[in-house]
């Protein structure tokens, strides 16, 4: 039996957060498709978990510190975010050091994650 998909888009996040705008552009829309009412999961994988450090200081590169917009994805019904443990791991990094609460996932769980997901958007 085929297992159903969900009607909800993936972001999956694979970009460092600084020296491009892949990371800020994959936040704006996870807000804008949240205040219209549409079920957003978030991915993040690769050097995609730096996005979600705490206490990030860009300024010193001249860049917008976007790390503190996470915490409002709560006020638009975006409750759904999995960081890969493998990418964590191989980064040296735990989710105490991360901005906001996430559930951590290993690659075989992300792959099954992402496969129920008929919108998938790659930044």
């Amino acid at each position: 039996m085929k297992a159903s998909r969900h009607s909800s888009i993936a972001l999956v996040n694979k970009t460092a957060p600084y020296g491009q705008a892949n990371g800020q552009e994959s936040l704006d829309l996870a807000l804008a498709a949240g205040s219209f009412g549409q079920d957003i999961r978030l991915y993040f994988i690769e050097d995609g978990v730096f996005q979600l450090l705490a206490k990030q200081s860009p300024a010193c590169i001249d860049a917008k510190n976007f790390s503190k917009t996470f915490a409002a994805l709560t006020f638009y019904d975006i409750e759904h975010i999995y960081v890969c443990r493998d990418s964590l791991k191989a980064r040296s990094l735990e989710p105490k050091n991360l901005c906001i609460e996430v559930e951590v996932l290993s690659k075989n769980e992300l792959q099954q994650h992402l496969s129920q997901h008929q919108h998938i958007l790659s930044f």
